[in-house]
Protein backbone atom coordinates (compact mmCIF):
# COMPACT_ATOMS: atom_id res chain seq x y z
CA UNK A 1 0.00 0.00 0.00
CA UNK A 2 1.23 3.64 -1.11
CA UNK A 3 1.76 5.79 1.78
CA UNK A 4 0.01 8.08 -0.52
CA UNK A 5 -3.02 5.72 -0.39
CA UNK A 6 -4.05 5.05 2.70
CA UNK A 7 -7.79 3.90 2.85
CA UNK A 8 -7.90 6.84 5.65
CA UNK A 9 -10.42 8.35 7.44
CA UNK A 10 -10.14 12.07 10.04
CA UNK A 11 -11.62 12.31 13.27
CA UNK A 12 -11.40 15.78 15.14
CA UNK A 13 -12.70 15.75 18.81
CA UNK A 14 -14.45 18.92 19.42
CA UNK A 15 -17.15 17.77 21.81
CA UNK A 16 -15.66 18.73 25.26
CA UNK A 17 -17.36 21.53 27.39
CA UNK A 18 -13.89 23.44 28.22
CA UNK A 19 -14.02 23.45 31.92
CA UNK A 20 -10.77 23.19 32.69
CA UNK A 21 -9.71 26.36 30.02
CA UNK A 22 -12.96 28.69 31.77
CA UNK A 23 -12.81 27.52 35.11
CA UNK A 24 -9.29 29.75 36.08
CA UNK A 25 -10.09 32.80 34.52
CA UNK A 26 -13.00 35.32 34.55
CA UNK A 27 -12.38 36.74 31.65
CA UNK A 28 -12.85 33.77 29.61
CA UNK A 29 -16.56 34.98 28.84
CA UNK A 30 -17.55 31.38 29.01
CA UNK A 31 -16.48 30.78 25.46
CA UNK A 32 -15.32 26.88 24.85
CA UNK A 33 -11.67 27.00 23.19
CA UNK A 34 -12.71 25.19 20.21
CA UNK A 35 -15.04 28.51 19.26
CA UNK A 36 -11.87 30.97 19.61
CA UNK A 37 -11.56 32.23 16.26
CA UNK A 38 -9.09 33.24 13.95
CA UNK A 39 -10.39 35.70 12.06
CA UNK A 40 -14.25 34.05 11.91
CA UNK A 41 -13.26 30.67 11.89
CA UNK A 42 -13.49 28.51 14.96
CA UNK A 43 -10.19 26.53 15.66
CA UNK A 44 -12.15 23.43 14.93
CA UNK A 45 -13.25 24.67 11.41
CA UNK A 46 -9.41 25.38 11.15
CA UNK A 47 -8.28 22.35 12.13
CA UNK A 48 -10.29 20.95 9.97
CA UNK A 49 -9.51 22.59 6.71
CA UNK A 50 -5.43 21.83 7.91
CA UNK A 51 -5.98 18.86 7.47
CA UNK A 52 -8.20 18.58 4.72
CA UNK A 53 -5.27 19.96 2.85
CA UNK A 54 -2.66 17.85 3.97
CA UNK A 55 -4.11 14.70 2.25
CA UNK A 56 -6.97 13.33 0.78
CA UNK A 57 -9.23 11.82 3.50
CA UNK A 58 -12.57 9.07 2.54
CA UNK A 59 -14.54 10.97 5.18
CA UNK A 60 -13.77 14.12 7.90
CA UNK A 61 -16.08 13.77 10.93
CA UNK A 62 -16.08 16.14 13.74
CA UNK A 63 -17.59 15.39 17.11
CA UNK A 64 -19.66 18.01 18.48
CA UNK A 65 -21.20 18.60 21.84
CA UNK A 66 -25.08 18.17 22.44
CA UNK A 67 -25.19 21.88 22.86
CA UNK A 68 -23.66 22.53 19.63
CA UNK A 69 -24.12 19.67 18.08
CA UNK A 70 -27.26 21.04 15.87
CA UNK A 71 -25.23 24.15 15.18
CA UNK A 72 -22.65 22.94 13.83
CA UNK A 73 -24.62 20.93 11.76
CA UNK A 74 -25.92 24.33 10.14
CA UNK A 75 -22.85 25.82 9.63
CA UNK A 76 -20.15 22.84 8.37
CA UNK A 77 -19.87 21.27 5.54
CA UNK A 78 -18.17 18.66 7.34
CA UNK A 79 -19.99 15.76 8.72
CA UNK A 80 -21.00 16.66 12.68
CA UNK A 81 -21.34 13.15 14.90
CA UNK A 82 -22.81 13.85 18.57
CA UNK A 83 -20.32 13.51 21.48
CA UNK A 84 -20.44 11.94 24.47
CA UNK A 85 -20.05 12.56 28.37
CA UNK A 86 -16.37 11.55 27.61
CA UNK A 87 -13.89 11.55 24.85
CA UNK A 88 -13.68 8.14 24.28
CA UNK A 89 -17.33 8.08 24.61
CA UNK A 90 -17.28 10.84 21.69
CA UNK A 91 -14.53 8.50 19.80
CA UNK A 92 -16.66 5.67 19.74
CA UNK A 93 -19.61 7.50 18.50
CA UNK A 94 -17.61 9.00 15.93
CA UNK A 95 -16.29 5.36 14.87
CA UNK A 96 -19.74 4.32 13.82
CA UNK A 97 -19.95 6.11 10.74
CA UNK A 98 -15.91 5.19 9.52
CA UNK A 99 -16.24 2.82 6.93
CA UNK A 100 -12.02 2.92 6.14
CA UNK A 101 -9.47 0.78 7.46
CA UNK A 102 -7.78 2.59 9.25
CA UNK A 103 -8.85 6.17 11.13
CA UNK A 104 -6.28 9.54 11.83
CA UNK A 105 -7.92 10.92 15.16
CA UNK A 106 -6.72 14.33 16.56
CA UNK A 107 -7.62 17.07 19.53
CA UNK A 108 -9.04 20.53 18.15
CA UNK A 109 -7.16 21.40 21.10
CA UNK A 110 -3.71 20.49 19.05
CA UNK A 111 -4.52 22.89 16.72
CA UNK A 112 -1.76 23.81 15.04
CA UNK A 113 -0.46 21.15 12.46
CA UNK A 114 2.95 20.40 12.06
CA UNK A 115 3.12 19.41 8.35
CA UNK A 116 6.99 17.57 9.12
CA UNK A 117 4.98 15.38 11.71
CA UNK A 118 2.58 14.09 9.47
CA UNK A 119 5.20 13.54 6.72
CA UNK A 120 7.29 11.05 9.13
CA UNK A 121 3.91 9.24 10.37
CA UNK A 122 3.29 8.88 6.97
CA UNK A 123 7.21 7.54 5.89
CA UNK A 124 6.79 5.38 9.19
CA UNK A 125 3.53 3.77 7.89
CA UNK A 126 3.43 -0.39 6.81
CA UNK A 127 0.33 -2.64 6.39
CA UNK A 128 1.10 -4.15 9.79
CA UNK A 129 1.35 -1.07 12.32
CA UNK A 130 -1.63 -1.04 14.57
CA UNK A 131 -0.91 3.13 15.87
CA UNK A 132 1.82 5.75 14.51
CA UNK A 133 1.98 8.18 17.48
CA UNK A 134 3.70 11.27 17.33
CA UNK A 135 5.85 11.84 20.78
CA UNK A 136 8.30 14.51 22.75
CA UNK A 137 11.33 13.56 25.15
CA UNK A 138 11.19 14.58 28.42
CA UNK A 139 13.92 17.48 29.13
CA UNK A 140 13.28 17.87 32.64
CA UNK A 141 14.24 16.42 35.77
CA UNK A 142 11.39 13.84 36.43
CA UNK A 143 9.91 12.44 39.69
CA UNK A 144 7.16 9.78 40.11
CA UNK A 145 5.59 9.59 43.40
CA UNK A 146 8.57 10.52 45.10
CA UNK A 147 11.04 8.55 43.31
CA UNK A 148 13.45 10.05 40.45
CA UNK A 149 12.62 8.33 37.31
CA UNK A 150 14.90 8.14 34.06
CA UNK A 151 13.21 10.91 31.94
CA UNK A 152 14.91 9.36 28.82
CA UNK A 153 12.73 6.71 29.13
CA UNK A 154 9.59 9.15 28.87
CA UNK A 155 7.37 9.87 26.41
CA UNK A 156 4.82 12.80 25.77
CA UNK A 157 2.14 11.18 24.03
CA UNK A 158 0.86 13.91 21.11
CA UNK A 159 -2.11 13.60 18.74
CA UNK A 160 -2.78 13.12 15.65
CA UNK A 161 -2.68 9.29 16.02
CA UNK A 162 -3.46 7.01 12.82
CA UNK A 163 -5.17 3.59 13.82
CA UNK A 164 -6.06 0.59 12.21
CA UNK A 165 -10.25 0.97 12.60
CA UNK A 166 -10.20 -2.63 13.97
CA UNK A 167 -7.71 -3.01 16.19
CA UNK A 168 -9.19 0.44 17.64
CA UNK A 169 -12.84 -0.51 18.05
CA UNK A 170 -11.57 -3.79 20.08
CA UNK A 171 -9.36 -1.85 22.34
CA UNK A 172 -11.87 0.73 23.34
CA UNK A 173 -14.42 -1.63 24.77
CA UNK A 174 -12.76 -2.81 27.87
CA UNK A 175 -12.01 0.32 30.42
CA UNK A 176 -11.67 3.77 29.82
CA UNK A 177 -8.14 5.52 27.99
CA UNK A 178 -7.09 8.84 27.59
CA UNK A 179 -5.99 8.30 23.77
CA UNK A 180 -5.90 5.86 21.24
CA UNK A 181 -2.47 4.64 21.56
CA UNK A 182 -2.67 3.68 25.34
CA UNK A 183 -5.96 1.71 24.61
CA UNK A 184 -4.35 -0.09 21.92
CA UNK A 185 -0.88 -0.86 23.71
CA UNK A 186 -3.19 -2.40 26.19
CA UNK A 187 -4.72 -4.39 24.19
CA UNK A 188 -0.92 -5.31 22.24
CA UNK A 189 -1.07 -3.53 18.97
CA UNK A 190 1.78 -2.74 17.07
CA UNK A 191 2.87 1.03 17.96
CA UNK A 192 5.24 2.60 16.12
CA UNK A 193 6.34 6.26 17.38
CA UNK A 194 7.74 9.19 15.90
CA UNK A 195 8.87 12.71 16.43
CA UNK A 196 6.53 15.15 17.77
CA UNK A 197 6.43 18.74 17.67
CA UNK A 198 6.17 21.65 20.24
CA UNK A 199 3.76 23.33 17.54
CA UNK A 200 1.19 20.46 18.83
CA UNK A 201 1.55 21.71 22.25
CA UNK A 202 -2.07 21.34 23.43
CA UNK A 203 -4.48 23.97 24.61
CA UNK A 204 -5.50 23.12 27.97
CA UNK A 205 -6.06 26.38 30.61
CA UNK A 206 -7.03 29.66 29.92
CA UNK A 207 -3.43 30.34 30.03
CA UNK A 208 -2.31 28.52 27.33
CA UNK A 209 -4.70 31.14 25.13
CA UNK A 210 -0.84 32.88 24.28
CA UNK A 211 0.08 29.92 21.90
CA UNK A 212 -2.62 31.54 19.42
CA UNK A 213 -0.82 34.86 19.31
CA UNK A 214 0.44 33.79 15.98
CA UNK A 215 -2.92 33.60 14.36
CA UNK A 216 -4.54 36.30 12.26
CA UNK A 217 -6.64 38.67 14.27
CA UNK A 218 -10.83 38.03 15.16
CA UNK A 219 -12.35 39.77 12.26
CA UNK A 220 -14.08 43.01 13.57
CA UNK A 221 -17.42 41.95 11.46
CA UNK A 222 -20.68 42.76 12.51
CA UNK A 223 -23.46 40.31 12.56
CA UNK A 224 -27.30 41.19 12.31
CA UNK A 225 -30.62 39.86 13.36
CA UNK A 226 -33.93 40.37 13.36
CA UNK A 227 -36.76 39.35 15.05
CA UNK A 228 -40.96 39.14 15.43
CA UNK A 229 -43.43 37.96 17.09
CA UNK A 230 -46.98 38.33 18.08
CA UNK A 231 -49.62 36.85 20.21
CA UNK A 232 -52.81 37.54 20.96
CA UNK A 233 -54.46 37.72 24.43
CA UNK A 234 -55.71 35.11 26.80
CA UNK A 235 -57.72 36.46 29.50
CA UNK A 236 -57.01 34.96 33.41
CA UNK A 237 -53.57 34.70 32.16
CA UNK A 238 -50.24 36.71 33.75
CA UNK A 239 -48.84 39.17 31.45
CA UNK A 240 -45.22 39.23 30.48
CA UNK A 241 -43.29 41.72 28.14
CA UNK A 242 -39.79 42.40 27.76
CA UNK A 243 -39.38 39.69 31.38
CA UNK A 244 -41.53 42.34 33.59
CA UNK A 245 -44.86 41.50 34.41
CA UNK A 246 -47.40 43.92 33.09
CA UNK A 247 -50.56 44.92 35.22
CA UNK A 248 -53.66 43.62 33.20
CA UNK A 249 -56.35 41.33 33.06
CA UNK A 250 -55.12 39.33 30.21
CA UNK A 251 -52.18 37.61 29.49
CA UNK A 252 -51.04 36.39 25.89
CA UNK A 253 -51.97 33.47 24.24
CA UNK A 254 -49.07 30.68 24.15
CA UNK A 255 -47.56 27.53 24.77
CA UNK A 256 -45.33 29.47 27.16
CA UNK A 257 -45.22 32.90 28.90
CA UNK A 258 -46.42 33.91 25.43
CA UNK A 259 -43.27 37.48 26.17
CA UNK A 260 -43.46 38.50 22.04
CA UNK A 261 -40.44 40.87 23.36
CA UNK A 262 -37.95 38.28 24.43
CA UNK A 263 -38.96 35.97 22.10
CA UNK A 264 -38.37 38.48 19.14
CA UNK A 265 -35.35 38.93 20.80
CA UNK A 266 -34.28 35.22 20.73
CA UNK A 267 -34.84 35.05 17.20
CA UNK A 268 -33.34 38.39 16.35
CA UNK A 269 -30.14 36.74 18.48
CA UNK A 270 -30.25 32.90 16.32
CA UNK A 271 -30.84 35.34 13.33
CA UNK A 272 -27.24 36.97 13.77
CA UNK A 273 -25.83 33.09 14.09
CA UNK A 274 -27.62 31.64 11.77
CA UNK A 275 -28.71 29.45 14.56
CA UNK A 276 -32.75 29.10 13.35
CA UNK A 277 -35.63 30.62 15.21
CA UNK A 278 -37.00 29.95 18.51
CA UNK A 279 -39.41 27.19 17.61
CA UNK A 280 -36.67 24.83 16.51
CA UNK A 281 -35.05 25.58 20.16
CA UNK A 282 -38.01 25.52 22.53
CA UNK A 283 -40.73 23.58 20.23
CA UNK A 284 -44.26 24.67 21.28
CA UNK A 285 -45.55 21.13 21.06
CA UNK A 286 -43.05 20.17 23.61
CA UNK A 287 -44.41 19.75 27.05
CA UNK A 288 -41.01 20.71 28.98
CA UNK A 289 -41.90 24.37 27.74
CA UNK A 290 -45.67 24.53 28.76
CA UNK A 291 -46.00 28.12 30.69
CA UNK A 292 -41.69 28.93 30.21
CA UNK A 293 -40.54 31.75 31.47
CA UNK A 294 -39.13 33.12 28.27
CA UNK A 295 -36.37 34.97 30.49
CA UNK A 296 -34.30 31.40 30.97
CA UNK A 297 -35.15 30.77 27.26
CA UNK A 298 -33.47 33.92 26.27
CA UNK A 299 -30.46 33.39 28.63
CA UNK A 300 -30.31 29.80 27.64
CA UNK A 301 -29.68 31.28 23.57
CA UNK A 302 -27.32 33.74 25.19
CA UNK A 303 -25.25 31.37 27.46
CA UNK A 304 -25.22 29.73 23.80
CA UNK A 305 -23.97 32.98 21.76
CA UNK A 306 -21.79 33.11 24.33
CA UNK A 307 -20.12 29.71 24.27
CA UNK A 308 -19.57 29.63 20.62
CA UNK A 309 -17.55 33.19 20.67
CA UNK A 310 -20.16 36.16 20.05
CA UNK A 311 -20.95 38.84 22.03
CA UNK A 312 -23.29 41.58 22.39
CA UNK A 313 -22.97 44.96 20.86
CA UNK A 314 -26.14 46.09 20.81
CA UNK A 315 -30.32 45.34 20.70
CA UNK A 316 -33.03 47.34 19.90
CA UNK A 317 -37.01 45.98 20.31
CA UNK A 318 -39.53 47.43 19.50
CA UNK A 319 -42.96 46.95 21.03
CA UNK A 320 -46.39 47.65 19.02
CA UNK A 321 -49.21 47.94 21.41
CA UNK A 322 -52.55 49.37 22.07
CA UNK A 323 -52.91 48.13 24.82
CA UNK A 324 -51.47 47.68 27.43
CA UNK A 325 -49.71 51.32 28.00
CA UNK A 326 -46.02 49.94 27.80
CA UNK A 327 -44.09 53.37 28.46
CA UNK A 328 -44.20 53.18 32.28
CA UNK A 329 -42.65 49.72 32.11
CA UNK A 330 -39.40 50.69 29.42
CA UNK A 331 -37.05 51.57 31.91
CA UNK A 332 -37.66 48.13 33.89
CA UNK A 333 -37.82 46.10 30.63
CA UNK A 334 -34.34 47.91 29.76
CA UNK A 335 -32.50 46.76 33.31
CA UNK A 336 -34.19 43.22 32.94
CA UNK A 337 -32.93 42.37 29.80
CA UNK A 338 -29.66 43.61 30.16
CA UNK A 339 -29.12 42.05 33.63
CA UNK A 340 -30.08 38.43 31.25
CA UNK A 341 -27.54 39.54 28.79
CA UNK A 342 -24.37 40.24 31.20
CA UNK A 343 -24.17 43.78 30.06
CA UNK A 344 -25.35 47.55 30.82
CA UNK A 345 -28.58 48.89 29.70
CA UNK A 346 -26.69 51.46 27.71
CA UNK A 347 -26.68 48.77 24.65
CA UNK A 348 -30.66 48.22 25.10
CA UNK A 349 -33.51 49.97 24.11
CA UNK A 350 -37.14 49.93 23.56
CA UNK A 351 -39.28 51.54 21.86
CA UNK A 352 -43.27 51.20 21.74
CA UNK A 353 -45.89 52.41 19.67
CA UNK A 354 -49.36 52.03 18.81
CA UNK A 355 -50.73 51.05 15.46
CA UNK A 356 -53.53 53.99 15.42
CA UNK A 357 -56.29 51.69 16.39
CA UNK A 358 -55.89 49.84 13.28
CA UNK A 359 -56.08 46.30 12.72
CA UNK A 360 -55.51 43.16 14.58
CA UNK A 361 -53.23 45.13 17.57
CA UNK A 362 -55.59 48.34 16.83
CA UNK A 363 -58.65 46.23 18.12
CA UNK A 364 -56.51 45.66 20.96
CA UNK A 365 -56.62 41.70 20.18
CA UNK A 366 -53.01 41.15 20.90
CA UNK A 367 -49.19 42.74 20.99
CA UNK A 368 -46.20 42.17 18.57
CA UNK A 369 -42.48 42.80 18.43
CA UNK A 370 -39.73 43.79 16.63
CA UNK A 371 -36.24 42.96 17.33
CA UNK A 372 -32.96 44.09 16.08
CA UNK A 373 -29.31 42.88 17.08
CA UNK A 374 -25.90 43.36 16.93
CA UNK A 375 -22.98 40.82 17.67
CA UNK A 376 -19.37 40.65 17.35
CA UNK A 377 -16.82 38.07 17.50
CA UNK A 378 -15.32 37.91 20.87
CA UNK A 379 -11.90 39.10 20.90
CA UNK A 380 -9.97 36.81 22.87
CA UNK A 381 -6.45 38.40 22.09
CA UNK A 382 -8.06 41.63 24.10
CA UNK A 383 -8.33 39.31 27.47
CA UNK A 384 -4.91 37.96 27.09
Amino acid sequence: MSIKNIDLSLVVMAAGNSSRFCSSNPTCNHIKKQWLRTQTLPLWQKVANDFSKLYDFKKIIITASKEDFEYMKKISDFEIVLGGNSRQESLKNAIKKVQTEFILTTDVARWNMDKDVWDRMLESFDDSIDCIVPYLNVSDTAMYEGQYINRESLKLIQTPQLSRLSKLKSSLDVQEFTDESSAINYHNGKIIYVKGSPKLTKLTYYEDIHFLNQLPPVSNEIFSGTGFDIHGFEKNKPMFLGGVKIESDFGFAAHSDGDVALHALCDAMLGAIGGGDIGEWFPDNDPTFKNADSKILLKQIYDFILSIGFELINADITILAQTPKISPYKSQIRECIAKILYTDKAKINIKATTTENLGFIGRKEGVSAIANVNLKLTNWKERI
